[in-house]
């Protein structure tokens, strides 16, 4: 009779979400090789292909996806099973997507707890925008993600935050500027949209000078003076000065935290819940 591994279709899940045979290999702590066979052993078992390889990585087959359905509902109810008859604290794997101002503000007070109270829980951690995040949810590559939402007042937003002019000093002298130069995430992202909606507002005239996703590039641009930037109130170091004068106002963001499954496994409603309870007082 033939009978399917826990282990391979745990690992299965793991390339599901990663599109990506090394990526789950060092994620799994095996070869490449090694979780290339256990997936050829998997689709020997269910008698069909289930991933199809592309010049990026893999990806689930017709097979394949309805595979990642039956795995995964399985691995939470696995989880589940122990969790319930044991008595022992909560075990498995959890994919947490966050934008990167968020992973910096937030996470380290989220985490800490859960990580010592969950010992058993390995989390994996993918930091990118919203915009970039809600295409994994659908892909079911993350578990859970940390979103922000334009309408601060969602019934779903967890904690509200508010958008912020930043510079190198609390009046800039580029402010002086007849056409402002601005340091922006990409277009779509809701701090770009933000700040173009509030200069136009107000008949003000910028140009978009730096684009970049990263915090880490927006922060440093504003900190050579040649560019005002925009970031969540949390997220401005301490060395940049939030501009409060000369300049429209920008609104406040809600955020909140979606999942891919609307039954998520026992480990990642855990934390959702954790989340929903703490980070309001962060």
């Amino acid at each position: 009779m033939r009978t399917l591994d826990l282990a391979l279709l745990r690992n299965f899940t793991i390339v599901a979400r990663t599109g990506s045979i090394s990526l789950a290999a060092a994620q799994v702590g095996r070869t490449q090789s090694a979780l290339s066979m256990q997936m050829q052993r998997l689709g020997d078992l269910v008698g069909q292909e289930i991933l199809h390889r592309t010049g990026s990585g893999v990806r689930l087959t017709v097979a394949g996806e309805k595979l990642r359905v039956h795995a995964e509902a399985l691995m939470s109810r696995h989880d589940e099973i122990f969790a319930d008859m044991g008595g022992r604290t909560l075990s498995g794997m959890v994919s947490l997507g966050c934008p990167e101002d968020y992973s910096i503000a937030f996470l380290p007070g989220l985490l800490r707890d859960f990580c010592a109270q969950h010992p058993g829980v390995e989390l994996r951690m993918v930091c990118a925008p919203t915009l970039d995040l809600k295409p994994l949810l659908r892909r079911r590559q993350i578990d859970m993600a940390l979103v922000s939402l334009p309408d601060a007042a969602d019934p779903a937003v967890i904690r509200q935050e508010s958008f912020v002019w930043v510079g190198d000093a609390p009046e800039p002298a580029i402010l002086a500027s007849p056409i402002l130069p601005l340091a922006l995430s990409a277009p779509m992202t809701l701090d770009h949209r933000a700040a173009c909606d509030a200069m136009a507002a107000v008949d003000r005239r910028y140009r978009v000078a730096f684009a970049s996703n990263s915090l880490a590039g927006l922060i440093a641009i504003a900190r050579s003076g040649h560019a005002i930037s925009v970031l969540t109130r949390t997220a401005v170091p301490p060395d940049l000065h939030i501009i409060s004068v000369g300049l429209p106002p920008l609104p406040e963001i809600g955020i909140a935290m979606e999942f891919a499954d609307p039954r998520p496994s026992l480990a990642a409603a855990a934390l959702g819940e954790h989340i929903r309870a703490t980070l309001p007082g962060l």
